[in-house]
């Protein structure tokens, strides 16, 4: 048995071949993600051991506000001095550190990073810890002079003497570059900075007597634990208020930060190899069934000569294995390549990893064949058993196998069945969170149920797709579309692989039509200003810039917008960390909002607050109640609901709770923030038109900032989701390949198939074009009959997603009928594509031969 599966297997390795290929793009998906995400991961644990001081000191990151606000959260300096008297400190130092601000060189660019990297700016301070070392110029002296990093030097091509300007939240300075630093260590993609350190807490964090943190170095025979206790015990009762940390700690806590990064690229990932995997267990499936039912004699001899139904199904089930094993070995392979393509694109984005220090842990080629070698043995494992059913004395009659007789009054039941849960599913919570998750349960459970019912669809649907096909194409026409009803089982598993990637792109492009009708709708309903300003990343800015706009001649009301996070105890019990935000007085003016109860100068007024009505609702929270919040750094008050508004999100964060209030009541509970956007609106007699480019004009010192309008806005919107969009396009590139790749080998088998009845219509008088042209519209039209199972599946999808987000209150309903219509004439394209060789080997047989074909 052992030498007939080998032959079997090596007699059909080239139809073997498509479906390995299949196996081998979802391993190296699977390998490639593993590979980047630990090489990624054990670079910067590097770079995190390597720089952080043996104990740091810094204030207490609870709320983690920095980003939101602009706010820096500091530590008196002279806290060094406390620090430095602790037994077994060999050196300490406060340190400067800030990433809320822009620098700009002499051409008026930004010389920030374009990958969503920081510019950090901070104290010149050389240690054995720092990531940098001096390599030209010297060392900052004075408030004048700064260093930069070599690799910003380089990209934005800045030499020693050019003069820089930088926007801190104190406000804006100048200086002259003196000195490059270059990287010891792995560059993040960081921009980096460097002042003088007399002159760092003074022009970054607006006093000399603050600092961002103190790095503490041990003394010989200390250990940083030892160091951490006794720092705290230097620190007295004000211990709680700060955090002290080892290396090791800080280290930590940096490689946290950075792991959701590393997350989204690895899901990212993992989701391409979901969808081959997915895709490719259908034409493994259709592979296995068509090889077993073309191999039913010689199943049938095997089984007369002695062997049981246990060794017949091992002997597939061993090919699969093999065919799992070779595209796995392949995969990891491609995996591997796949990475050093990952590592180099991270250096296109600023990223410089080595790709001579890539890590290939053991979990990675235990996954790699855990996922090629259980695939293919699952996928396997049903026509093995049909394999195993045959009876010696049916195989010897020559009989098939691949149940073409069988009704189909079971898949249309269970169909059916599976199908209407999993359409109910999304329906049964009243709650985004619930909601979304019932939302995934009835995606997987209505994919299965179309499967499983796919076969059923078959002949009905077909026969309208390919009713022109005679009239067009006369008999060649017909005996296309009895060809693709002949076996529905294996034309809806050959559609099935193709039907899930469409299906995915359908409901993914409802819903994102969706997404952005509703924005317009919410854009339109609730933007009242003329303009809106903001940084193009969403970063808070300066306050220059709202002195600059408010100066500019026709400008007229100007309302400030500013991003805190906060911490609010509920009546129920509970304590929510969410979004807030903070606005200035005239609010009516630039943002229409709905109140269910109060209005903006009740929520507006000091120390009060505005929710949504329905997080109030579900809290037990009342107009006029108390509620105690937290902001960073710790301070506490007690505000008072002052109005209840009728929609959600309007924390600006997309988060629970819709909270805002006024910027006195945000100013005083947590000082020094940034605002996050200006809502400007023309002064009367003063046109929006003429009121532009001003603006333009008065912000042109700060090219991080842009002037938007509604429609600007809506763009905005539109790109942000189209991205998601592209994410969605490259998915639906995968699953066509292996779609294509399936329709191939269904078609070639099918050639092989027919090859007596090829001949037989040769013979009659079919020509070799006629020929090709029965089997293009044979792979057309199951190629059709898969976008629109796909696209039907998908709608369905849509319309439920839709329903998830209207709890959100993304209400607008919308179908991109172009994209619908783009995806059925390009599913006609891939079957032209995919009959292309199966079509030309056939129209090449020998007629004779092919008539003696058994």
């Amino acid at each position: 048995m052992l030498k007939a599966t080998l032959r079997s297997f090596l007699a059909h390795k080239g139809r073997l071949a498509l479906s390995a290929l299949a196996v081998v793009l979802s391993v190296a998906f699977v390998a490639g993600s593993l590979i980047f995400s630990d090489t990624v991961t054990r670079t910067f644990d590097r770079l995190f051991a390597s720089t952080a001081a043996d104990v740091t000191v810094q204030p207490k990151r609870d709320l983690m506000s920095a980003r939101a606000s602009g706010a820096v959260q500091t530590l008196p300096a002279a806290l060094r001095d406390t620090v430095a008297k602790a037994d077994g400190v060999a050196a300490a130092r406060a340190d400067v550190q800030v990433q809320n601000l822009v620098v700009v060189d002499r051409h008026n660019r930004s010389i920030s990073p374009t990958n969503g990297a920081p510019t950090l700016a901070g104290s010149w301070y050389p240690t054995r810890h720092s990531p940098v070392e001096l390599t030209s110029g010297h060392a900052p002296h004075g408030p004048g002079e700064a260093l930069l990093d070599a690799d910003t030097a380089g990209k934005r091509k800045v030499r020693i003497g050019d003069t820089l300007t930088v926007q801190a939240q104190p406000g804006m300075f100048r200086v002259r570059v003196v000195g490059i630093a270059t990287f010891t260590t792995t560059n993040p993609g960081a921009a980096l900075l460097f002042l003088d350190p007399a002159a760092a807490g003074d022009r970054l964090l607006g006093s000399a007597a603050r600092a961002t943190g103190i790095s503490v170095d041990a003394a010989r025979g200390v250990s940083d634990e030892q160091l951490a206790r006794r720092v705290a015990a230097a620190l007295g009762p004000h211990a709680a208020t700060y955090d002290v940390k080892t290396a090791n700690e800080q280290a930590k806590s940096a490689a946290a930060s950075l792991g959701t990064f590393l997350d989204v690229i690895k899901y990212v990932m993992l989701g391409f190899a979901g969808v081959a995997l997915l895709v490719g267990v259908f034409l493994i499936v259709n592979t296995f069934s068509m090889l077993i039912a073309q191999r039913t004699r010689e199943l049938g001899l095997l089984r007369a000569l002695g062997a049981d139904r246990r060794q017949v199904r091992r002997s597939v089930l061993t090919e699969a294995l093999l065919l799992g094993l070779v595209g796995s070995t392949l995969g990891l392979a491609a995996g591997i390549g796949l990475a050093f393509g990952l590592i180099d694109l991270m250096r296109a984005f600023g990223m410089n990893l080595n790709a001579a220090q890539m890590v290939i842990g053991w979990g990675t080629p235990v996954a790699a064949y855990g996922v090629g070698l259980g695939v293919t043995f699952v996928a396997a494992y049903l026509p093995a058993r049909r394999a195993a059913a045959v009876s010696p004395m049916a195989a010897l009659a020559d009989a098939e196998v691949a149940g073409v007789g069988k009704p189909l009054r079971a898949r249309a039941i269970a169909g059916a069945a599976v199908g209407a849960v999993g359409a109910a599913a999304p329906d049964l919570a009243t709650r985004t969170g619930p909601a979304a998750a019932l939302l995934g349960a009835g995606v997987a459970l209505t994919l299965i149920a179309t499967v499983v019912a796919g076969p059923l669809l078959v002949r009905p649907v077909i026969r309208v797709l390919g009713a022109g096909f005679p009239a067009v194409f006369g008999a060649v026409g017909r005996m296309s579309r009895r060809n693709a009803l002949r076996n529905p089982r294996r034309t809806g598993a050959t559609a099935a692989a193709l039907m899930v990637g469409l299906a995915l792109v359908g409901g993914m492009s409802v819903a994102s039509a969706s997404m952005s009708a509703s924005f317009d709708q919410q854009i339109d309903k609730r933007l009242g200003a003329d303009f809106t300003v903001q940084n193009a990343n969403f970063t808070p800015f300066t306050r220059q810039i709202a002195d600059r706009v408010a100066a500019t001649r026709g400008a007229g009301l100007v309302v400030a917008q500013r991003l805190t996070r906060i911490a609010v105890r509920l009546p129920d019990g509970g304590r929510v960390q969410t979004g807030a935000v903070g606005y200035g007085p005239g609010l009516d003016d630039v943002v229409h909002m709905s109140y269910a109860r109060g209005g903006s100068a009740a929520a507006l007024a000091d120390g009060h607050l505005a929710l949504d009505a329905g997080f109030a609702r579900d809290h037990g929270v009342r107009l006029g109640s108390v509620l105690p919040v937290e902001f960073p750094g710790g301070r506490r008050a007690g505000l008072t609901v002052g109005a209840l508004t009728e929609q959600s999100g309007t924390g600006g964060f997309g988060e629970q709770g819709g909270v805002f209030f006024g910027l006195g009541t945000l100013e005083r509970y947590a000082p020094g923030g940034q605002d996050s956007a200006l809502y400007v609106n023309a002064a009367p007699g003063t046109a929006p038109k003429d009121l532009r480019p001003r603006l333009e004009q008065a912000l042109k010192p700060f090219p991080q900032v842009q002037v938007r309008d509604q429609s600007d806005y809506k763009q905005l919107v539109h790109d942000q989701i189209g991205v998601l969009l592209y994410l969605v396009y490259a998915l639906l590139g995968l699953a066509i390949v292996i779609a294509v790749l399936g329709v191939v080998n269904t078609l070639a088998l099918s050639v092989v198939e027919r090859t007596r009845e090829i001949g037989l219509l040769r013979a009659i008088g079919l020509g070799r074009r006629q020929l090709r042209r029965m089997i293009r519209l044979e792979s057309v039209v199951i190629a059709v009959f898969g976008a629109v199972l796909g696209l039907a599946l998908g709608l369905v999808w849509g319309v439920c997603m839709q329903r998830v987000l209207a709890l959100r209150g993304l209400t607008a309903f919308a179908i991109p009928w172009g994209t619908i219509v783009a995806v059925v004439v390009g599913s006609a394209v891939v079957g032209v594509v995919a009959a292309a060789l199966p079509a030309l080997r056939a129209s090449r047989m020998n007629v004779l031969a092919a008539i003696a074909h058994e």
